[in-house]
């Protein structure tokens, strides 16, 4: 099979039937799309679903990598050469795709992005710098706090998707967070913790994404930082 045939499809069920093995094969490195995923299968209303674009590339009847695209337009990669980057940006742009952006690793983001100017004339940008940290044994504060964790209730959303939308305009992220568009966001899948003074008033927050092929992602506890606790070894 050539390296620039990729399988590409709209309909989330017929890419988890060819991509999902190798997706959950890598849990740690691919935390976010096992997330989105599991919220796209999970939550139907979540996404307009006229708006996705999910593919795999496969090599002797073997995912190699995937991609997805939302409603936002930006590209999530998984890591890809060079010659595939180029191949992949060649043949969305031949279809008439148009694309916002790119997440993917550094090498690879930077690859297609420069394979997507090439081939369209864009310039790129450099938005933002992610890290994955893993969480190994956790080390209890000594002496121990007198503040306390509560879980968010229903009577602290308001005040959680304040604090989600701060945090959305500090990452420079153009999303709309209400009542109304909750449920789209990033933000939605997670459940919630307060840290709050021995006062009862909130400092902190972090949330945590439903487990998941043995993983759990936990943010946005800072806006750049993001812990994976995880029963397997990352690959």
């Amino acid at each position: 099979m050539r390296l620039d045939t990729w399988h590409l499809t709209e309909d989330i069920d017929d890419f988890l039937a060819r991509a999902g093995d190798f997706i959950r094969s890598r849990p740690v490195l691919h935390n976010t799309p096992l997330t989105v995923m599991e919220k796209w299968r999970t939550r139907p209303g979540a996404f307009d679903p006229g708006t996705a674009l999910f593919g795999q590339l496969e090599l002797d009847g073997k995912a190699q990598a995937i991609f997805y695209r939302l409603p936002n337009r930006r590209l999530t990669l998984t890591p890809l050469s060079s010659e595939r980057a180029d191949a992949l940006a060649a043949h969305l742009t031949g279809l008439g795709h148009t694309l916002s952006g790119v997440t993917a690793d550094h090498d690879t983001a930077t690859a297609f992005a420069e394979a997507w100017q090439r081939h369209t004339g864009a310039t790129a940008t450099l938005r933002t710098r992610m890290h994955l940290y893993r969480l190994g044994t956790l080390t209890p504060p000594k002496p121990q706090s007198d503040s306390q964790s509560r879980l968010v209730g229903e009577q602290d959303h308001e005040h959680l998707m304040r604090w989600c939308r701060e945090l959305a305009t500090d990452l420079g992220e153009t999303i709309t967070i209400n009542a109304g568009s909750w449920a789209s966001t990033r933000f939605a899948e997670k459940h919630y913790t307060f840290w709050e003074t021995p006062g009862g008033t909130p400092v902190s927050i972090a949330g945590m994404n439903p487990m998941i092929a043995g993983m759990v992602r936990v943010d946005p506890s800072t806006p750049r930082l993001t812990f994976v606790a995880a029963a397997t070894q990352p690959q």
